[in-house]
């Protein structure tokens, strides 16, 4: 009898500190998903606001790393947490969860930012989506200011120069042969203002993008809608990545302003 009451009350005590460890848990999870809100705030608001999360990729690599952050943290402090511990052992373990949970946000967060959109560069009938593991290591060089200084704070829309002369045109055309197109050159870029005659130049009206995708008139559409524009002021270019090939952005028929953004082949 006395076997069978000890057994008993070691099984009300484990039961006891499950629910404690599972009140535990539902406080972890609480607070790690408040801390991957304003990750993902970051991520998606600054880093990756529409359309470059589709564009550039990346994403994904962010969503398993919070996902698991989320999951693993919460069920490792479950497991741990015990009432009965002293509270020292007991701030001890759960700080080294909290300490595993960040290391593995941070590497994320690193890993993202690494493979951030940076530009959106106009080079000869298109936006090219650049992204920070587009450009060639040591290929930026911040020290000269500029476009050199990649931006924090969002994609930014800029161009491509032309050659110099003929034996820069040759060289490019080696570089786009191996591989390394000029938008993807930090030399090679200039200020979207000085490119703006060029996008105007090529940029065609809405209407030949209706006769071409017929079947996408309300993505269409709703482009027009959010630009803030009548369609006769808008024109649309090809908007693609070295992932993605099938997206236009809308600009301004006189400025060349980027207005909207739709997901259409423009090819």
């Amino acid at each position: 009898m006395h076997i069978i009451n000890h057994w008993c009350s070691m099984n009300m005590t484990f039961k006891e500190r499950l629910r404690a460890g599972f009140r535990a848990a539902a406080i972890h999870l609480g607070a790690s998903a408040l801390v991957a809100a304003l990750a993902a705030a970051l991520v998606f608001g600054v880093w990756y606001p529409y359309p470059y999360r589709e564009l550039a990729g990346g994403v994904h690599l962010f969503l398993v790393v919070v996902g698991v952050d989320l999951v693993c943290g919460p069920l490792l402090t479950w497991v741990i947490f015990n009432p009965n511990k002293p509270r020292r052992e007991l701030v001890t373990d759960i700080g080294l969860v909290v300490v595993i949970q960040f290391a593995a946000l941070g590497y994320g967060l690193y890993s993202v930012a690494m493979a951030r959109p940076i530009y959106a560069v106009y080079e000869v009938d298109r936006f090219q989506v650049v992204s920070m593991a587009d450009v060639q290591p040591g290929a930026l060089h911040p020290e000269q200011g500029g476009l050199h200084r990649v931006p924090w704070t969002g994609p930014q829309i800029i161009g491509v120069r032309d050659p110099k002369d003929g034996n820069d045109n040759l060289a490019s055309l080696d570089l786009s042969l191996r591989g390394l197109e000029p938008s993807a050159r930090p030399d090679w870029w200039q200020s979207y203002e000085q490119t703006k005659p060029k996008v105007l130049s090529r940029a065609q009206p809405v209407s030949v993008l209706r006769s071409k995708q017929p079947g996408k008139a309300a993505l269409i559409d709703q482009a027009i809608s959010e630009s803030g524009q009548a369609e006769a002021e808008l024109r649309w270019v090809p908007m693609t990545s070295f992932k993605v090939m099938d997206w236009v952005a809308f600009v301004d028929a006189r400025t060349a302003e980027v207005r909207a953004f739709a997901h259409v082949d423009g090819f």
